[in-house]
């Protein structure tokens, strides 16, 4: 096998005519990487992943095979077909939380689209929308709006990926629902198979997603999370300034994070997680 590329969180390996995307335990925030790991957190994505893409099966996807691949990468290693990636993060939100908020706080809009006044930290959009953004091999990302995605792609193809990312988020959204779990926004990637718009990366994870326990949702305020927004917070807190190199983080961030990620798998899938 060949390294290919390292990712924030995967690694991608040639294989003949496949590719092995591995997910590591390292965790990234503002695009930054951080210096310490999330045990287990590489294997909790790509199961939970793997979960999600038999769900959406009418969607066409990259997996090859979830199980054929080399020992040292079973669980949280999946083969995968060779996609060209489409330049732009493929964004759904349907609450109003991080930089969307800030955005909105600013302009009254979010990626071009205009939001009713008045809106809160946490509060539930009238309906999904898609905030599309740039795909930045180095630094962070930039919201862009769907118009500069037509520029990007074409008419047809923005079209495509907007409804078919709105598509994955209602009928996500509406799952985790049942389990108690609010998907507050996603994001998710799209390449070319020969001509056929393919789902590659991941879906719906807590790296991913952000996902809220709905018992305790309560607009106005940062809501408590299945995901990697407990990480976020606490860099944050340290007074850090988001850019690299990232803070080490502490055993008991370290613990709480790995246990929300398995509570966001147990719910959502409602199998128990074996472990690693």
């Amino acid at each position: 096998m060949k390294h290919v590329h390292a990712g924030k969180v995967r690694d991608l390996y040639e294989d003949g005519d496949t590719l092995l995307l591995v997910a590591s335990d390292r965790v990234s925030v503002y695009d930054v990487v951080l210096p310490t790991p999330i045990p287990g957190k590489g294997a909790l994505l790509t199961q939970l992943s793997n979960w999600w893409f038999e769900y959406f099966s009418d969607i066409p996807n990259h997996v090859v095979s979830a199980t054929d691949v080399p020992a040292e990468f079973a669980g949280r290693g999946i083969r995968v077909k060779p996609l060209k990636m489409l330049p732009v993060e493929a964004i759904a939100r349907g609450y109003l939380t991080g930089g969307g908020l800030k955005e909105y706080e600013k302009t009254g809009t979010v990626s071009g689209i205009k939001l009713p006044p008045g809106l809160r930290d946490g509060d539930r959009l009238p309906e999904p929308i898609f905030t599309p953004s740039t795909k930045a091999a180095e630094g962070h990302d930039e919201a862009i709006s769907f118009d500069q995605v037509v520029d990007l792609l074409g008419r047809d193809v923005a079209e495509q990926v907007r409804d078919r990312t709105l598509d994955i988020y209602t009928r996500g959204a509406e799952h985790a629902a049942k389990a108690g779990v609010i998907v507050a926004d996603t994001k998710v990637e799209f390449g070319w198979d020969g001509d056929v718009l393919t789902l590659g990366d991941e879906v719906l994870t807590s790296d991913s997603s952000r996902f809220w326990p709905a018992d305790e949702w309560e607009p106005g305020r940062p809501q408590a999370s299945f995901d990697k927004q407990f990480v976020r917070d606490w860099s944050t807190s340290t007074g850090w300034n988001k850019e690299y190199p990232g803070p080490e983080i502490p055993a008991d961030v370290v613990e709480g994070t790995r246990r929300k990620y398995e509570e966001a798998y147990e719910r959502i899938t409602g199998r128990t997680w074996p472990g690693v």
